[in-house]
């Protein structure tokens, strides 16, 4: 069974905190917090401590975290890459919002004209590599 088939598809507050964590990684609560305050959109109201705190003890509980006590400070740290998130954040959005169809997903997204020359010639070396594994 892949990895990411035994962890829930996280929250947006949650991949919020994984991204923090993919960058900072591993690190206490407080961290996380003032991290994801210095990122907030000046509009946006603070993220409260115990905010932070309950979203990341439940993300402990769903296997999204892993935590270990070091002189009574809790460090967190993701239990799953960022790839492997990132492959069942995608898989999630392909099956609800496009049918389970992947070309879909990429004629929308290709289809909405931001795309830049470099990204394209990514995107075609990808499609070569790919056809090239199928012969």
């Amino acid at each position: 069974m892949n990895n990411f088939m035994m962890t829930p598809v996280p929250t947006d507050a949650e991949l919020d905190i994984l991204q923090v964590l993919w960058e900072k990684s591993p690190e206490t609560v407080r961290f996380v917090n003032d991290e994801l305050n210095n990122r907030r959109n000046p509009e946006d109201k603070e993220i409260g401590y115990t905010t932070t705190l309950k979203i990341m003890q439940l993300m402990l509980d769903k296997g999204l975290l892993t935590r270990e006590i070091i002189e009574r400070s809790h460090i967190y740290k993701p239990s799953v890459s960022q790839e492997v998130t990132q492959t069942q954040v995608l898989q999630d959005v392909v099956n609800t919002a496009f049918g389970g169809s992947a070309s879909s997903l990429v004629m929308r997204a290709l289809g909405s004209g931001d795309t830049k020359p470099e990204d394209l010639a990514k995107i075609k070396a990808l499609i070569q590599e790919i056809e090239a594994g199928n012969k």
